[in-house]
């Protein structure tokens, strides 16, 4: 394929899609992500879009939200393997929050097995996954139906969740930063994600590698008050995304890395081998900034690897050299 039939094909995705992450890219130009990431600084000097960290997106993507149906389609893989791990969180017996989202909506399907779970939600598509889960009690915050991410939105929504507290909440965005921390692109959905947030003792932000180091209008969750950010493994090369997960470290955010099992030479298939799952977990460096002496602290699935000191800034560090 000559570099303009690449190029006009990248840019026809990203016009259907909104956003696309460049393995996605690569996989559908059959090409490396290298040469995608050159089509795409080439689309983006003719201002035909926007680049994003390991991925791009319309013109303008700094006010513009995808609706559901493109976002259901991008980074899948990567949002299996991120439900996989933050499921291995939750505990039997729980009260949780979980908020609107694509990668929320695959994490619900994990928890329909962890019996005598309580879920407080304000998205339909994960109290739908939930729906036929005979030992989880499923809560609905009222609100105003948004129908772009099928999320209750409004006053509603964020009076039913006073008075509420629950052990944690799963929350995913548009974008995370270490300077600014989880954000979205809508007013409505970052106000009732602070309503949830305001209700849970530990914040756990679900995020694939193409949010990192994105930047949106409204704030959700600043970075002090992240305790566990669950996110993939970026592609190699990627040493932006990699700096922005020492940097949300650095601030104290356990970060747990899940390997997605694919490579760079191409696509799973319908016989491919299931995705291979790790963990690497950076452990808070000391007391977050805030945070009581002896205060709870986020109980977690076994660890992969030790905690010897100085193991914690060089898994980080790993990504960078891959």
């Amino acid at each position: 394929m000559f570099a303009a039939e690449r190029r006009q094909l990248i840019l026809e995705m990203v016009r259907a899609n909104g956003a696309v992450s460049l393995r996605e890219l690569a996989r559908v130009v059959q090409t490396s992500e290298v040469t995608v990431r050159r089509d795409v600084r080439a689309l983006e000097a003719e201002g035909l879009l926007d680049r994003r960290h390991g991925g791009a997106v319309l013109p303008g993507g700094f006010t513009r939200e995808s609706g559901f149906p493109q976002k259901s389609h991008l980074a899948t893989a990567e949002k299996t393997a991120i439900a996989d791990l933050a499921a291995g969180l939750v505990e039997e017996g729980e009260a949780i929050v979980v908020g609107a989202g694509t990668t929320t909506q695959e994490l619900a399907r994990r928890l329909a097995r962890v019996p005598g779970l309580t879920v407080v939600t304000n998205s339909l598509l994960v109290a739908q996954a939930l729906a036929h889960a005979n030992r989880v009690e499923v809560v609905m915050t009222g609100g105003t139906l948004r129908g772009s991410n099928y999320a209750l939105v409004g006053s509603g929504a964020e009076q039913s969740l006073q008075g509420l507290r629950v052990s944690r909440a799963f929350l995913s965005g548009s974008g995370l930063t270490a300077e600014r921390g989880l954000s979205t692109s809508n007013m409505l959905s970052a106000s009732v994600d602070r309503a949830l947030v305001q209700a849970a003792a530990e914040v756990v932000v679900l995020a694939d590698h193409t949010k990192l180091g994105t930047d949106t209008m409204f704030q959700t969750v600043p970075t002090d008050v992240i305790t566990r950010l669950v996110t993939d493994e970026p592609p190699p090369h990627d040493d932006r995304a990699a700096t922005e997960l020492q940097a949300l470290a650095d601030q104290g955010v356990q970060i747990a890395v899940a390997g997605t099992g694919t490579s760079g030479n191409g696509s799973a298939g319908g016989d491919a081998a299931p995705a291979r799952q790790q963990r690497r977990d950076v452990p808070l460096p000391g007391p977050r900034r805030g945070q009581v002496p002896g205060g709870p602290t986020l109980r977690t699935a076994a660890v992969l690897g030790d905690q010897t000191p100085g193991t914690d800034r060089a898994r980080v560090a790993d990504l960078r050299r891959r």
